[in-house]
Order: C-alpha cells, then structure tokens, then sequence
C-alpha cells in the first residue's frame, strides 16, 4: 500500500458521510469563491462535458451531496462538501 492511502493512518483522515461511500478515496477539486452552483462542479472535476449532460445525471438522481440525493443543478455546494456521482466522490475545497 502506497504512503498516505491507508485510510486508518491519523496522518491523513477521511471523514465519513452518511450516504457516501467510504472505500472511494474523495478526489479534491479545489474552488476560488466560498461554493460554487452543482452543475459547474461536475464540469469542473471533469465529470461531464456540458450543463445538458449535468442536468440529466442530476435529474435521474445519480447525484449525492453530503450524502442526499440532488436534484436542483443550480444547488450551491459550499467549501468541504463531498458529492457522489455514481461512486465517484469529490470533495470541494479552496485554493
């Protein structure tokens, strides 16, 4: 196991989330302003090529913030929150 990815190591803690899957390492996709609307999220973690396509997973319920199924594109999703899109978790942060 590589440095860093044993997910009991105090050194690098993941929290959990109900509703979240824990055994899926949150990829970090970092942010300028405090949130940032859900739909603009998933393009920018690369998830989806465009708002159609954003607002079709979102609408058939393939998305979770902080554990709650999503189904409003225009949802702010602020700093620290976790998001699931059909086990691909991403975790906003600043930067």
């Amino acid at each position: 196991m590589t440095p860093g990815t044993d997910r009991t190591d105090p050194a690098h803690p993941v929290e959990a989330v109900d509703g979240i899957d824990s055994a899926a390492e949150p990829r970090q996709v970092m942010i300028r302003d405090q949130a940032i609307k859900l739909g603009q999220l998933l393009k920018l973690a690369g998830l989806v090529e465009d708002g159609v396509m954003a607002r079709t997973l979102i609408e058939e319920g393939h998305v979770r913030v902080d554990g709650e199924v999503e189904q409003r594109r225009g949802r702010q999703v602020d700093l620290g929150s976790f998001v699931d899109v059909d086990g691909t978790v991403i975790r906003v942060t600043s930067g």
